[in-house]
């Protein structure tokens, strides 16, 4: 543990390298584990089963040494090969300046500090108690951010990153801008808000347009012969060589990832939070040709990663299937939205999902660089997609009260 005293408020900054040196005092004094994202039994197990990452925690403590916020970091290693599709024209780009200027090799390690959720879309990375000014705090974590990679060799990153900010959150953008770092606009996370009037999947079809029920009821059909088994934790064991196969699939479709996700995690995640985790295993006679997991936090459901047999996908209607399964679990347990992630926004719109903009905050360490950067990340734009519209109702379900 680091104790680092911030000049311009009175707050404390402490370091954690490991989730089990926080003490149940001060999660008792940030009052956050409702939220499974800032729950030490959801964040042991990304830790415990992650080893490729380096973790560690930021809290900070007012006058009365009582914890008011707390940050997640992930370090993690970023190769520019791994970026494809439609991105890579940015990353020639990006390969061809860093050589001229010698500051950047595509072959060489680039360690990227991320203060967020490196496996998950959305808000998951700070918390700060609600009787708490955001404007002031924001900045200090930011602060905190660069001086956590000074503490040890081992800390060092290339790139400093704190993501994924939605909207409400982005009156903070000037105050972060002061530590020179420059924004940016990933795709959105695809959100579906749950209709009060809804009690069942068939209610939920009821409210689609003809031709959106229709593709709904084509894809049920098709997806008829698969066999659905709910996984538990002791089902895991048997399964993981194939679901890693076909997790694998699906991540390497992807224009970048951060980090590779250990599917052993899933084991924990079972372990630590119980039904709040789900897996579903999709068969095709004796052949696992899908699966997907979430989280049930607060009152909302949040798809997690996927695994799918694209040979079979088309004919079996498998992901389209997955996706109406995702909104009849919902439904079944009363939340008031489904976070989709960001990927495949089409497909997810035409189900009734909407997009929620996320912007991340990037910085790198030399200062010239990082006005390079900023170069670079104004030619990332979201992909685009058409947005549908599947609803009878003109109204979007995104203006439902929540």
């Amino acid at each position: 543990m680091h104790i680092l005293s911030c000049n311009k408020q009175t707050l404390n900054v402490r370091y954690f390298y490991n989730i089990n040196e926080i003490s149940t005092n001060i999660w008792q004094q940030l009052n956050c584990t409702n939220n499974w994202y800032f729950h030490p039994k959801y964040l042991e197990a990304l830790q415990q089963n992650n080893s490729k990452i380096q973790f560690a925690y930021i809290v900070l403590f007012d006058e009365k040494n009582s914890a008011v916020a707390l940050a997640t970091i992930q370090i993690v290693d970023f190769y520019l090969d791994s970026v494809q599709n439609d991105m890579q024209s940015i990353v020639h780009w990006v390969k061809c300046t860093g050589r001229k200027l010698g500051f950047l090799s595509p072959e060489k390690t680039f360690k990227i500090l991320t203060c967020g959720n490196t496996f998950v879309s959305g808000e998951h990375g700070i918390f700060i108690k609600k009787n708490q000014n955001r404007n002031e705090i924001l900045p200090q974590i930011a602060e905190a951010v660069l001086e956590f990679s000074n503490l040890k060799p081992q800390n060092t990153a290339d790139a400093f990153m704190l993501k994924d900010f939605e909207n409400k959150s982005l009156f903070s953008k000037s105050v972060l801008k002061e530590e020179s770092y420059n924004s940016f606009n990933v795709d959105p996370n695809m959100v579906l808000y749950i209709s009060e009037n809804w009690n069942s999947l068939d209610d939920y079809l009821a409210d689609l347009k003809t031709k959106f029920r229709v593709k709904a009821r084509k894809a049920f059909k098709n997806s008829a012969i698969l066999k659905t088994e709910d996984i538990t934790a002791d089902r895991l064991k048997d399964l993981f060589p194939e679901m890693t196969e076909l997790y694998k699939t699906v991540s390497s479709k992807a224009s970048f990832n951060l980090g590779d996700f250990n599917l052993q995690t899933f084991q924990t995640l079972k372990d630590n939070l119980g039904d709040a985790y789900f897996l579903k295993a999709y068969w095709l006679e004796d052949k696992l040709v899908g699966f997907l997991s979430g989280i049930f936090n607060q009152d909302s459901l949040d798809a997690h990663f996927v695994g799918i047999d694209y040979q079979n996908n088309k004919e079996y209607a498998i992901y389209q299937r997955m996706l109406y399964d995702y909104i009849s679990l919902g439904i079944e347990s009363q939340v008031k939205s489904i976070n989709f992630g960001r990927t495949a926004s089409e497909i997810k719109s035409s189900v009734g999902a909407v997009p929620q903009d996320l912007t991340i905050y990037l910085r790198h360490k030399k200062t010239i660089t990082n006005s390079i950067l900023s170069l670079f990340l104004k030619k990332i734009q979201p992909s685009e997609f058409k947005q549908q519209y599947p609803f009878k109702e003109k109204k979007l379900l995104s203006e439902v009260k929540l």
